[in-house]
């Protein structure tokens, strides 16, 4: 089941998770004190760099149908959206950009080139995801209201699907994103909700109908005033281009949320919240992917998931300088620094998501001991004075240590029972075979 206590499960004393905060706090200080001018080029070249894209896509698409330009331009401007989605749009609709001051690049005026309205995203994303961040019931990200991401979430029929279902929203996930915000239930019923929800949807539905006309009429009847290229062949490029943007941008936004490590909460982990706590949970529910360069830019810097979850509002450049220091944070407070290959990170996603399309009764974890779903009852058998110095190391023994205790316990049990298993498996055989089966049934 999910975590109910992150004190008890993280295995750190209330003065820990506030010595913590402390350290974390002072992290966040030392970069809002060293923006500035490095920073503020950066983002201006970014945003020069994905607007020389696109035009050079389109430029290549409208200069030929034939095919070897056709997919030039075709992928050139999937480069350039996914930059425009993942580094600009993501980033500046979190306000890392506002302390610039700059009325383009500002939270409050950015509209991204996707079909969801960027105030609707900014609703759902930054006010409830980041606040709410993996606690079930309150973040819809757990699962999107569509997947079955964690033993938490009752079975049910239709999630044998899961692998479908996610494959179809990593296809359409900008539409999945711009729905998100929008219960669409409620127009059924009358009252000030139906009337709320309407209001949404209209606005929905016109950012989709702008996006729409713009990259599957406009763009496609421009180019086709060129004699070397056709409406059709621009119309084809721009519906690959997006699909490819929106599987890039499902595939990293799930290696940040969905692989192994990334834990769930309960609702009562916030009836006492602090800010310690709420540090906590960002750090346990989001997972890292190592990346170089290319792979950090064009991951909108969420292959630091983690970081970016402790710090939504500072800037993505500076998440990988951050990212040291957390990692020695973790390491001090043997907290775990759940990273991993991004190949990596995916593959434990989608087995997560393949494992989870079955009931419990047909998965070997159990619901407080399971890759994808664990709680501090897990820890029930280590010894109450587990946590606090190792007399033996002279070093903290935390989260990263009992969970490494317990599947050492977990696999010396198991291999202490199979030479039992076996051993009463053919005591069974031999009872079968005998009048005595009543007997040796009860001394097994």
């Amino acid at each position: 089941m999910a975590i109910t206590d992150i004190p008890a499960f993280a295995h750190l004393t209330e003065a820990d998770i506030e010595a913590l905060a402390a350290e974390l706090d002072a992290i966040r200080l030392d970069i809002e004190a060293s923006r500035g001018e490095r920073d503020a080029r950066y983002i201006h070249r970014t945003i020069a760099a994905q607007r020389a894209l696109e035009l050079a896509g389109r430029l290549m698409l409208g200069a030929s149908s034939k095919r070897a330009t056709w997919w030039a331009g075709t992928v050139t401007l999937a480069l350039a959206k996914i930059i425009e989605n993942m580094e600009v749009g993501h980033n500046v609709m979190h306000g890392q950009w506002n302390w610039m001051n700059d009325p383009e690049i500002h939270s409050s005026a950015w509209e991204w080139d996707m079909t969801a309205a960027s105030k609707h995203w900014i609703s759902a994303h930054n006010h409830r995801h980041h606040k709410y961040t993996n606690i079930l019931g309150m973040d819809d990200d757990v699962g999107y209201d569509l997947l079955r991401v964690t033993r938490d979430q009752p079975w049910k029929p239709y999630n044998v699907g899961n692998l479908v279902f996610n494959a179809i929203l990593a296809l359409g996930f900008e539409w999945g994103i711009g729905l998100q915000n929008i219960d669409l239930g409620k127009l059924l019923k009358p009252g000030p909700e139906r009337i709320e929800t309407l209001e949404l949807a209209r606005e929905f539905f016109a950012k989709a109908g702008r996006q729409l006309v713009k990259d599957y009429v406009a763009f496609p009847a421009l180019t086709s005033l060129s004699p070397a290229a056709t409406y059709k062949s621009t119309l084809k490029a721009n519906v690959v281009a997006n699909l490819i943007r929106n599987v890039w941008a499902d595939a990293v936004i799930f290696c940040g949320h969905f692989p192994d490590g990334a834990e769930k909460f309960a609702k009562s982990d916030l009836s006492s919240e602090t800010r310690g706590h709420w540090y906590l949970r960002q750090m346990l529910g989001s997972a890292n992917f190592g990346a170089g360069p290319a792979l950090r830019f064009m991951s909108g810097n969420l292959c630091y998931q983690i970081e970016h979850h402790l710090y939504p509002d500072l800037p993505s450049n500076r998440l990988g300088e951050i990212s040291g220091r957390v990692r020695e944070l973790c390491d001090r407070y043997d907290l775990p620094y759940t990273t991993g290959s991004f190949l990596v990170q995916c593959a434990k996603t989608w087995r997560t998501i393949a494992k989870l399309s079955l009931p419990n009764k047909y998965l070997r974890d159990t619901a407080d001991d399971a890759a994808e779903t664990r709680s501090e009852r897990m820890f029930a058998q280590l010894a109450p004075d587990f946590s606090g110095i190792d007399p033996e190391t002279g070093r903290r023994r935390g989260l990263k240590t009992a969970i490494a205790s317990v599947r050492k316990m977990a696999h010396r049990d198991g291999v202490l029972l199979k030479p039992l298993a076996r051993k009463h498996c053919a005591t069974l055989a031999m009872a079968t075979a005998s009048a005595d089966l009543p007997e040796l049934l009860i001394r097994v």
